[in-house]
């Protein structure tokens, strides 16, 4: 399985563009899935639902499932958060799995930049950031930037970037 990132500061368009390439890379052809990292306590579960009374009653992992999805939940009850390695060990192998934030972990990434954000760029201090997506010139960077808008552009840039080619 293929492993790509898109990196960049809150209110970059980093989803906005993820979906895009979701559609793009997917009606190429590739099986495409995300690994979503939030800072919020964010929460899948509701209070009342039979899964949350499970997990308040101390159950670690709570699987619920439909003729439509299924959702894992596991409780960390105070451990470390996992590592990105972890969390795609738990992933169905696709041909791409595209990771949205864990921006200090060393997996290639694209970081979406706004200038008008006012936020630093993440590269150079990154590595791993092998290209950047703006809505906006950049000038004078040493590797590749990409109109935050094309998609097609960006799409491309990524399947080469992780060697999967249309065949």
């Amino acid at each position: 399985m293929k492993v790509f990132g898109i990196a960049g500061w809150s209110g970059a368009g980093k989803t906005t563009l993820l979906e895009k390439l979701i559609i793009e890379i997917g009606g190429r052809g590739f099986s495409v899935s995300t690994l979503k990292h939030t800072h919020h306590a964010v929460d899948i579960d509701r209070p009342g639902k039979d899964s949350f009374r499970h997990r308040e009653a101390g159950a670690i992992e709570v699987l619920v499932a439909s003729s439509s999805r299924w959702a894992l939940m596991h409780e960390l009850r105070g451990g470390a958060e996992p590592p990105v390695e972890e969390l795609i060990r738990h992933m169905t192998p696709v041909d791409l799995l595209i990771i949205e934030g864990f921006k200090s972990h060393a997996h290639p990434k694209l970081e979406v930049h706004r200038p008008s954000l006012g936020k630093p760029m993440l590269w150079p201090s990154d590595p791993t950031i092998a290209g950047i997506a703006s809505d906006q010139r950049l000038e004078g960077l040493t590797l590749p930037v990409l109109p935050l808008d094309d998609a097609a552009a960006i799409a491309e840039f990524v399947l080469a970037a992780v060697d999967l080619m249309a065949g």
